[in-house]
């Protein structure tokens, strides 16, 4: 099967702006790629193109082998969206609001029907399917929103940052959702900041920065492209973090970070295990009490340091396509 998505080149200049500049990306049939990058990375520009919304300034987009720009309508009859908020109508039940779209995609009442009950049956919300929406939690809402993306059947569900807002426990809901999407034979290609989401929904991650793709690869493999292994130490006292900080960093490869919300500072460092025991030593002759030390892979927020030079949050700028799309 060919790639579901594959785009060779792509760029979109807004003025002076390049949302996209150039970017190369492939996404195969059957599982779910993450698209990752901070605000203003271009994510939102590329779903839009996809979808068929925003035309690119120039290269090449393919949408299940279907040539994007040339042929859009067919596009479209392929794919699904739900973007960062919500499309439903809160006076009506869940119910009511997917067979509304699946009579605006032509199916007739029999077979609406019948689409509306499997899409609510998928995402677990048969048991609120005949309340109202306005009753719903922003969680619920958002599964709503992605039954009412599959009653026209798309190969491809495209999702732009999907949990937005949502609390833990809605989060958690609306990835069981997208897995269960998956597992019934839909493609998702998603964007998302948050890096958990990421590891945990997608087979494929794509990290974009200034409209470029930066590196590709399964969560393993990007993290093992990031390179160092990482010591993390959580003091038992707050007031340790200072002393910490100057240990990891006579040992480490660069320079330490401290998160003041967690107690917590990791560093990355070369010799793993050797490295480790020398930071324990450090710390013993320091008399620094620790709750718990450790030795592990670079996450992905510290994959996307090493690539970028800036956590994945820094960047405020928004993409052009969010309001243009």
């Amino acid at each position: 099967m060919p790639p579901i998505v594959e785009a060779v080149g792509l760029a979109k200049h807004y003025g002076e702006v390049r949302a996209l500049d150039g970017l190369d990306l492939v996404a195969e049939s059957g599982r779910v790629t993450a698209l990752l990058g901070p605000n203003g990375a271009g994510k939102t520009t590329f779903i839009s193109a996809v979808a068929t919304l925003v035309k690119p300034t120039s290269g090449e987009l393919r949408v299940a082998g279907i040539d994007a720009q040339a042929r859009p309508k067919l596009v479209r009859q392929v794919i699904g969206l739900a973007g960062q908020s919500a499309s439903v109508e809160p006076a009506m039940t869940g119910r009511e609001n997917i067979e509304m779209v699946a009579r605006l995609f032509g199916l007739d009442r029999v077979t609406a029907k019948r689409k509306t009950s499997e899409a609510l049956e998928l995402l677990n919300l048969n048991d609120a399917a005949d309340r109202l929406v306005r009753t719903y939690s922003g969680g619920m809402q958002r599964r709503l929103d992605l039954g009412a993306s599959l009653v026209g059947a798309p190969r491809l569900l495209l999702l732009d940052e999907p949990t937005t807002g949502l609390d833990p426990r809605s989060r958690a809901e609306l990835w069981e959702g997208i897995r269960n999407l998956v597992a019934s034979g839909t493609d998702v290609l998603l964007t998302t900041q948050y890096l958990e989401e990421a590891d945990q929904l997608a087979r494929d991650i794509v990290i974009v920065d200034h409209g470029r793709v930066i590196a590709a690869g399964t969560p393993d493999q990007l993290k093992t492209q990031g390179g160092r292994d990482v010591i993390e130490v959580h003091p038992q006292h707050a007031a340790d973090l200072t002393a910490v900080a100057e240990v990891l960093a006579s040992v480490a490869a660069e320079p330490p970070r401290t998160d003041h919300d967690t107690h917590r500072v990791a560093a990355p460092i070369d010799g793993g295990a050797e490295q480790l025991a020398t930071v324990v030593r450090l710390l013993d002759d320091r008399q620094i009490v620790v709750d718990d030390i450790g030795l592990r892979r670079p996450t992905l927020d510290e994959v996307f340091l090493a690539l970028t030079g800036q956590p994945i949050d820094d960047a405020t700028d928004a993409d052009p396509a969010a309001t243009a799309a």
